[in-house]
């Protein structure tokens, strides 16, 4: 076994020590807490961006985009359980029980702060820990195109970001608003489930509501801070049909409105969108989304070429009168086209993106054309 190997296999054991397996909930002990300071910390210092616990497998860790197990023993149910339990409270416990899954935030001093998806599978608890930032990211710093510093300086309409899990929306989303937080002096609300990144105050005032602790559901949380007076409003997810009128709504009548979507491309979003209402209610959503869109990013998190890290390939789709038309008129279609030819707006799409990185030498060739979901246009970009 490798000292990597080592390493894991001895802080299991020493935490089985510290907590022996129990299938009630399991007290924060100190000596517990101990045991999953040693495997955070551990993780931080691999530079992983997640850890999965589960019964079944060995601990795994994901480094650069890609999973990386130990070669220790598998963990069992009791060792999963004394891993995960002790970071719950008793209410999130009961939740817990009740829903079978929940996602929380924690900080553990010294180490860090972490996001933790805890769910049940095969009968046992297993969990997905997410390493967070230290610090807010800048857009700079995540690679992201200077494009995309425009969309701070506007001050109404709707800002999307949309990929798969695990795409970066909530890192790019954080860059975003702490740009807002330092350009302008607004009053900022967010809304997210569970909060990731905690803003402090600069040159505006930032007010964070967490879903299940400060207000039940998204929906009645943007209705509810449309009282408030705000200039920016953030929701960290458009869950429901509710949540998305409500904020198209709040991005029509004079606020900046930031979201996500989980979709692969910025069309899908739209797409997305207008499924989430009945058929009688989508031109009016139509109207509506034409009227407030300002921008829809799509990103994915793409392997460097020399193994370490990975760089953001994205679509991005401006808000331009030729767009808003589009999108008006139900030719979703030809956005595609409009994304492809709009280099002058701002615009830019996934495979334009993933050829340019290729070009840069930041990704190879092979990596982009697994990445890509038009294969033809890529090559003609690459060529």
């Amino acid at each position: 076994m490798s000292s990597y190997d080592n390493e894991l296999a001895g802080i299991v054991a020493e935490l089985n020590r510290a907590a022996p397996g129990s299938r009630t909930s399991q007290p924060a002990t100190p000596e517990a807490l101990a045991g999953l300071d040693h495997l955070l910390t551990f993780a931080v210092r691999q530079n992983a961006s997640d850890l999965l616990v589960i019964a079944g497998a060995p601990v795994t860790m994901r480094m650069n985009g890609r999973l990386s197990p130990s070669e220790g023993p598998d963990l069992t149910e009791d060792d999963a359980r004394n891993l995960l339990l002790p970071l719950l409270t008793p209410k999130q416990y009961q939740e817990l029980q009740k829903d079978k899954s929940i996602d929380i935030c924690f900080t553990r001093k010294s180490i860090g702060r972490f996001r933790l998806n805890l769910h049940h599978q095969r009968g046992s608890v297993a969990g997905s820990i997410r390493v967070l930032p230290s610090r807010i990211p800048t857009l700079q710093s995540l690679h992201l195109p200077p494009a995309l510093e425009k969309l701070a300086h506007a001050r109404q309409g709707l800002v999307l970001i949309t990929g798969s899990t695990g795409s970066g929306k909530t890192s790019t989303l954080a860059a975003l608003l702490d740009l807002i937080n330092t350009l302008r002096r607004d009053h900022i609300v967010t809304i997210e489930d569970p909060i990731e990144y905690v803003h402090a105050n600069r040159n505006s005032i930032v007010e964070q509501i967490e879903v299940g602790h400060d207000t039940p559901d998204f929906a009645n949380a943007v209705r509810s801070i449309l009282r408030q007076t705000p200039d920016v409003i953030l929701v960290g997810e458009m869950r429901d049909a509710e949540t998305i009128a409500t904020a198209l709504t709040a991005a029509e009548t004079g606020h900046l409105v930031l979201s996500t979507l989980h979709t692969n491309d910025t069309s899908q979003a739209v797409s997305r969108i207008l499924d989430s209402f009945p058929s009688s209610n989508q031109n009016q959503i139509r109207q509506q989304l034409s009227l407030s869109l300002l921008a829809i990013v799509a990103q994915q998190l793409v392997p460097a070429a020399d193994g370490t890290g990975r760089y953001p390939a994205v679509e991005i789709m401006m808000g331009t009168h030729a767009i808003r038309n589009l999108v008006r008129k139900g030719a979703d279609h030809q956005l595609y086209t409009a994304i492809s030819t709009g280099r002058a707006e701002g615009m830019i799409s996934m495979e334009q993106s993933l050829a340019e990185l290729v070009g840069f030498g930041k990704i190879t060739r092979e990596i982009a054309m697994a990445h890509c979901s038009r294969s033809d246009e890529l090559v003609r970009y690459l060529n």
